[in-house]
């Protein structure tokens, strides 16, 4: 099945929707955070970022959701600098140190590039772009010119949310698979431990355009997402996440049938040992009330990681390499 892109490409579509997006870096409001800044001048906003996009690492990633990394890994592009400041982040180290980011400055077509050496030379099922919200202008320059180069792999936009709605629209018929986070159901906790004091309203709007645009997860013949929605809920200490709030408005607003991944992966990294809060990681209490309540949702479709998971996932982004000892 031919990916939506290439025929938006063909069409000059693809090329229409990059330089618009392109000129609202001359005022950017790209994300929710509407700095204003001109981008293309490198002015830098909340996410210090300039014209060029910021990659920390590029690699064949296996420890993502069985369906997308499938057999031989996702070909994972990690965007560097954030649009949010999570105090427990676990990729802090690319996501909040952005001073040293700045070296990993890259142009699109050397993106473009290394995206055809995951598809092709590694066989990744997927290219997988992490943290990209406030990249969304040069994300499509890099399709734009991928696509002629032999790119025809599904797109995963993978993101904690605090999207905007207006940028997201851009990326109908390019992006074939969303992976959203849910952080939070409080935007008193959300403004605290992230430092967005809207992002439930944000997060709510952006999730039910992701799910607009792709529907439910749809699987090939292997057991490997081709189309659809997969939303993460990181279950967080002393109940910051709002879990029942969060899981609730997923099952009534969105679906019940939508595709969800439940993590217990939580390990207090980055600023997290100084809040108390947030200094330890789930209880067995805490996980078996969101097991249960998945149960009482009837939210049926998707992952629930086991207890014990914390220590798996955590990456080093100054490693040589791969970033994680999962592979």
């Amino acid at each position: 099945m031919e990916q939506k892109y290439i025929a938006l490409y063909k069409s000059g579509e693809l090329a229409r929707r990059a330089h618009e997006l392109e000129a609202r870096l001359t005022s950017c409001d790209v994300c929710p955070r509407e700095c204003g800044v001109n981008r293309l001048e490198d002015e830098r906003g909340f996410c210090h970022s300039g014209r060029l996009p910021i990659v920390s690492t590029m690699c064949a990633h296996n420890g993502e959701e069985p369906v997308i990394s499938g057999s031989m890994g996702s070909g994972t592009i990690f965007f560097s600098n954030c649009n949010m400041m999570c105090v427990y982040c676990q990729n802090y180290q690319i996501s909040q140190c952005w001073r040293e980011q700045k070296t990993n400055e890259m142009d699109c077509h050397t993106i473009a590039e290394r995206m055809i050496y995951l598809q092709d030379e590694l066989g990744c099922h997927n290219i997988n772009f992490v943290s990209p919200s406030h990249f969304v202008p040069q994300l499509v320059q890099t399709v734009l010119q991928a696509v002629p180069m032999g790119l025809h792999t599904p797109l995963i936009y993978n993101t904690n949310s605090y999207d905007s709605t207006e940028s997201l629209k851009e990326l109908d018929g390019i992006i074939s698979i969303y992976l959203p986070d849910l952080k939070y159901a409080s935007n008193a906790r959300a403004k605290d431990l992230s430092l967005a004091d809207n992002y439930v309203e944000i997060s709510h709007a952006a999730i039910k355009e992701m799910h607009r645009q792709v529907g439910e997860l749809v699987l090939d013949e292997y057991g490997v997402a081709q189309k659809g929605l997969i939303v993460r809920h990181l279950i967080l200490p002393n109940e910051l996440a709002g879990s029942r709030d969060s899981l609730t408005w997923l099952a009534n607003e969105i679906s019940p049938a939508v595709t969800v991944s439940v993590m217990s992966q939580y390990s207090p990294q980055h600023r997290a040992m100084n809040n108390q809060l947030l200094s330890r990681t789930i209880s067995s209490s805490e996980y078996m009330a969101v097991v249960n309540l998945l149960d009482e949702l009837g939210l049926k479709n998707g992952w629930l990681q086991e207890m014990g998971a914390q220590t798996n996932y955590l990456p080093n982004f100054k490693r040589e390499g791969h970033p994680f000892y999962l592979q």
